[in-house]
C-alpha cells in the first residue's frame, strides 16, 4: 500500500510541509528509514537526526525544523505515528469459523464472523459475540461471556460466569476469574472461603501475558473501560480498577482496593488491600502503597511520598557511609570537648 504525503496528512489531521505528492509505502526510525518511508520525531532530544535521516518525509510537532525535508506537522506526532502503524501494518484477522479440533459445547452461543482455533474450548452456557478470535488453548468456562471484536490469545482462561466486554485483547496465558486468595483460620490450619463472585472486564481493555485477575468473594472484581494492564500483574479479589488506568508489569494489588480513573502504577508497585487511590495518581516503579491516596499526585518510594522528596532521599542514600563517618568524628570531638569542660569545672 502506498499513499501520498498529502493523503496521510489528511488521514491524521496534520499539515504538509514540502512535496505533498511524494509516495510513502512504509514507516521507519530516524536512523534506519529510507526512500519511500516516513519517520517521526516525538522527542526533541533527537531533533538533530532529522538532518541526516534518509526518510522521504518526517512526522513532527508543529514548528519543528525540517532541515529541508518533506514533513507532516501534527500536534501529537507520537500518537499520529501509532495510528500510521495501524494503517500500514495492521490487517483484520481472517474469519475462519469454528475449525476442526475446537470444542463448542451444546447450547453455547457463537456470534458471526468468528475464528475458533483447534484446541480452544467453549463451555456450556457460554456466549461469544461477533468477530471474536479464540486461539488454541483458550478455555471459556461455563456461563462466561465474551463481547464483540475480542481477541483471546493462546491459553487464556475465562473462568465461570466472568464477563468480557467489547474490543478487549487478552494475551497468552492470562487467567480471568481464578479464585481469590481467601482463607479463614481454623486452628493451626486454614479453611478455604468459597469465592462465588465474578470478574467483569469492560470495553476497550487490553491485558498482557501471564496476568491473573481474581474473582470476587461475593460480588464483582471490575476492570473499567479503556484500562491497559501489562504482563505478570496480580489483581486481587473485589478490586475495582478505574477507567483508562495503566498498570505496568509485576504490579501486585491486594484485595478490595479501588483505583480511580487514569491511575498509573509503575513496574513492581505493591498496593495493600482495602485502600482507595484517587484519580490521576502516578506512582513510580518499586513503590509501596499502604494507605489511601488523594487524587492528582505523583508519588514514589517505600512508603510512597511526593516524587520530588523521594528523589532527594534517593540522592542521599549513596552518601550515608560518608555521613556516618562524619557523625562518628563529630561524636568523638564532642565527647572530647565535654571531657575538657568537665575537667575545668573541677
Amino acid at each position: 500500500m502506498k499513499k501520498t504525503l498529502r493523503e496521510i496528512a489528511e488521514h491524521l489531521g496534520g499539515t504538509v510541509s514540502g512535496d505533498g505528492d511524494v509516495l510513502i509505502g512504509g514507516l521507519g526510525t530516524l536512523d534506519d528509514a529510507g526512500e519511500g518511508q516516513l519517520t517521526f520525531l516525538a522527542n526533541p532530544k533527537y531533533a538533530s537526526k532529522v538532518a541526516t535521516t534518509n526518510a522521504s518525509a518526517v512526522l513532527m510537532g508543529a514548528g519543528g525544523n525540517t532541515h529541508g525535508k518533506n514533513a507532516i506537522f501534527h500536534a501529537n506526532p507520537y500518537l499520529a505515528f501509532a495510528k500510521l502503524l495501524t494503517l500500514f501494518y495492521t490487517q483484520p484477522a481472517p474469519r475462519l469459523g469454528v475449525l476442526p479440533g475446537a470444542f463448542v459445547a451444546p447450547g453455547a452461543k457463537i456470534g458471526q464472523e468468528v475464528t475458533v482455533y483447534p484446541g480452544a474450548t467453549v463451555g456450556p452456557g457460554v456466549t461469544v459475540g461477533d468477530r471474536v478470535t479464540l486461539y488454541p488453548g483458550v478455555v471459556l468456562y461455563p456461563g462466561s461471556s465474551v463481547g464483540d471484536d475480542v481477541t483471546l490469545y493462546a491459553n487464556v482462561s475465562i473462568r465461570e460466569r466472568c464477563r468480557i466486554g467489547n474490543r478487549v485483547i487478552i494475551h497468552d496465558g492470562t487467567v480471568i476469574g481464578s479464585d481469590g486468595f481467601g482463607y479463614a483460620p481454623d486452628g493451626s490450619s486454614w479453611y478455604k472461603i468459597p469465592q462465588i463472585g465474578i470478574v467483569v472486564v469492560e470495553d476497550d481493555v487490553e491485558i498482557g501475558s501471564n496476568t491473573v485477575i481474581d474473582r470476587a468473594a461475593l460480588e464483582v472484581t471490575r476492570i473499567r473501560r479503556g484500562t491497559k494492564i501489562d504482563n505478570l500483574v496480580q489483581i486481587g479479589h473485589n478490586c475495582v480498577i478505574g477507567e483508562d488506568c495503566m498498570v505496568v508489569s509485576q504490579v501486585g494489588i491486594s484485595g478490595s482496593t479501588q483505583l480511580g480513573n487514569h491511575v498509573i502504577l509503575g513496574g513492581q508497585v505493591g498496593v495493600a488491600g482495602h485502600i482507595k487511590i484517587g484519580d490521576n495518581v502516578m506512582i513510580g516503579a518499586k513503590s509501596g502503597v499502604a494507605g489511601n491516596l488523594e487524587p492528582n499526585q505523583v508519588l514514589s518510594g517505600i512508603p510512597v511520598m511526593p516524587h520530588r522528596e523521594w528523589l532527594k532521599s534517593s540522592n542521599l542514600l549513596p552518601k550515608l557511609p560518608e555521613f556516618r563517618k562524619t557523625l562518628n568524628t563529630l561524636e568523638k570531638r564532642v565527647a572530647e570537648l565535654e571531657a575538657k569542660l568537665a575537667g575545668k569545672g573541677e
